[in-house]
């Protein structure tokens, strides 16, 4: 019986990382060894990204409505704890957007979290 040479998979294996390394500046988008190098980085930094995404939106949308709490002259803190006492169950993602777009709706709510307090 004839023996397998691996050369098929391994030059497969070699062009896919190639590809992923594909717009990499200089020899890392060319030799293998430096391309790979670079893809499983950029693996780390996206694996990273993904999870600070969730931090930095989580942050925006708490900056957006401690400034529309504070414009209905209440702070951050005692807004929200306002809103748990008052029986609200909104998540900071839809407050922020109802701090942007429906000023009315929350300075409404804001009324109901003073009246909880």
């Amino acid at each position: 019986m004839a023996r397998v040479k691996g050369a098929m998979m391994t030059r497969k294996r070699r062009n896919k990382v190639l590809k992923s390394a594909k717009g990499y500046w200089g020899a890392k988008s060319k030799h293998f060894k430096m391309a790979k190098q670079a893809v499983m980085k950029s693996g780390n930094y996206a694996f990273v990204g993904r999870k600070q995404k969730k931090r930095d939106f989580r942050s925006l949308w708490i900056t957006r409505i401690s400034a529309a709490a504070k414009q209905n002259g209440m702070n951050y803190s005692t807004f929200m704890h306002g809103l748990k006492t008052a029986g609200i169950d909104l998540n900071r993602k839809m407050l922020a957007e109802l701090a942007v777009s429906d000023k009315e709706a929350f300075a409404s709510l804001v009324e109901r979290a003073k009246a909880a307090l």
